[in-house]
């Protein structure tokens, strides 16, 4: 009996003491992910020379990184180094909640188009399926595109081999709860951010440079993605400062310079025809200087859907070409669109607190469509004038129905709704 008695007490004795282990390591477990884990790519083999391929570094840092068994990761890319990366995607999902990409030092793109043979020519560094993501500087990633500008069809149409597609330097696809901030982004190939399919994304001093006259190379460009933050940041290049694509909805923009580039753009959207979905996009303190566009919506005639509840508002303009336009009747070539039934309906968009210059006659030009007329559009205390003194501009509305509210200048051309 008492043999039984001692096994019995030897076994719940042993159960207890393996329990409590079980407490300990599972604590020891959540107090490690408290902390962050850190991966520097020098660790990994990168060079950072800007001569030697360091792809295969950032590689295996990421991998670290993506799979640490920790809440918070840090991948590092440290100050005082230029990385040479070729194309690469980080892929996701990864186990911690938090990742922080560090770029103290350089990322350069290869600089011919030849080290895209094989690969895909579209993309450079992508960031797929990764949430809770946060890019921070104050580091450079520069996509060296003057090699595929000089290629380009844009520039050089009648040239035998140009090409239309050129790399984006970074691509952000199914990301959510992601960050940028203080990151400079320098001559990409052609778009330099693209936001596709990602929900609460945030920019934030980030500075994007490319020269004027480099072909299709957006600042950022939004797709598919709601709830989009972009705030303080300054955009020169060849093309929209920020443009704004199908299926978007809450999208913010706030205290951006834009020039050299094409203004701010919803659009263009419907080309091929489809259903198109795009509300509540708000611009803010919008600084325009010297660029083609100012604020643009832009659509094909044989687009369907809708585009509503804009607001641009404390927007100026410096010496620019077309300060408030909506253009119904996109093309590929301006008049060879033949008519259509259809039209992607706009409505509900506000302008307000505008001011500045054009170097065009026609300051305002809402270009609406016979089949799908724009509706509730509000001109609220508008003052634009003349580039050159002593010139004067006007306002172009073709079936544009709404209101004006305070000064108004040049006088607004909208026809009453009934």
């Amino acid at each position: 009996m008492k043999t039984i008695i001692r096994k019995y007490v030897s076994f719940e004795l042993l159960g207890s003491i393996l329990f409590l282990s079980l407490l300990w390591v599972r604590q020891l477990w959540s107090e490690d992910r408290d902390f962050m884990s850190s991966f520097n790519v020098l660790d990994y083999g990168a060079i950072g020379d800007g001569i030697i391929d360091d792809t295969l570094a950032f590689e295996m840092t990421w991998e670290s990184t993506c799979n640490a068994e920790t809440d918070n990761a840090e991948m590092i890319v440290p100050k005082g180094k230029t990385f040479l990366v070729h194309t690469l995607v980080f892929d996701g999902p990864c186990n911690p909640t938090k990742i922080s990409f560090s770029i103290s030092g350089n990322i350069v793109a290869p600089d011919s188009p030849d080290a895209w043979e094989g690969r895909d020519k579209g993309q450079w560094l992508i960031f797929d399926s990764v949430n809770g993501l946060d890019v921070n500087g104050p580091g450079t990633i520069d996509g060296r595109g003057q090699g595929w500008w000089d290629i380009s069809c844009k520039t050089r149409p009648q040239s035998t081999g140009c090409v239309k597609l050129a790399p984006t330097v970074l691509s952000f696809l199914q990301c959510n709860k992601v960050s940028m901030i203080n990151i400079s982004v320098v001559n990409s190939p052609q778009t330099h951010i693209l936001i596709s399919g990602c929900d609460d994304f945030a920019i934030n001093s980030l500075s994007i440079r490319s020269p004027g006259k480099s072909p299709n190379t957006d600042g950022i460009h939004i797709s598919s993605s709601h709830g989009i933050l972009i705030t303080s940041t300054n955009i020169a290049s060849g093309d929209d400062c920020v443009s704004i694509g199908d299926h978007t909805s809450n999208i913010h923009i706030s205290d951006v310079n834009c020039g050299p580039g094409h203004g701010v753009s919803i659009g263009s959207l419907g080309k091929s025809g489809n259903e198109v979905k795009v509300e509540n996009i708000s611009v803010i303190r919008g600084h325009f200087n010297r660029t083609t566009n100012g604020v643009r919506i832009k659509t094909w005639q044989v687009g369907r859907g809708h585009v509503r509840g804009v607001s641009f508002k404390s927007i100026d303009f410096t010496d620019v070409k077309n300060p408030i336009i909506i253009d119904q009747y996109y093309c590929d070539v301006r008049g060879a669109c033949k008519p259509t039934k259809t039209g992607v309906k706009i409505s509900d968009v506000r302008y307000s607190g505008v001011s500045g210059t054009s170097n065009s006659t026609i300051a305002i030009n809402l270009n609406c469509s016979q089949a799908v007329p724009c509706t509730n559009i509000v001109l609220d205390t508008i003052e634009l004038a003349s580039s050159t003194q002593g010139k004067q501009v006007n306002s172009s509305c073709n079936n544009a129905y709404g209101r004006a509210v305070g000064v108004v200048k040049p006088k607004s051309c909208l026809l009453q709704q009934s």
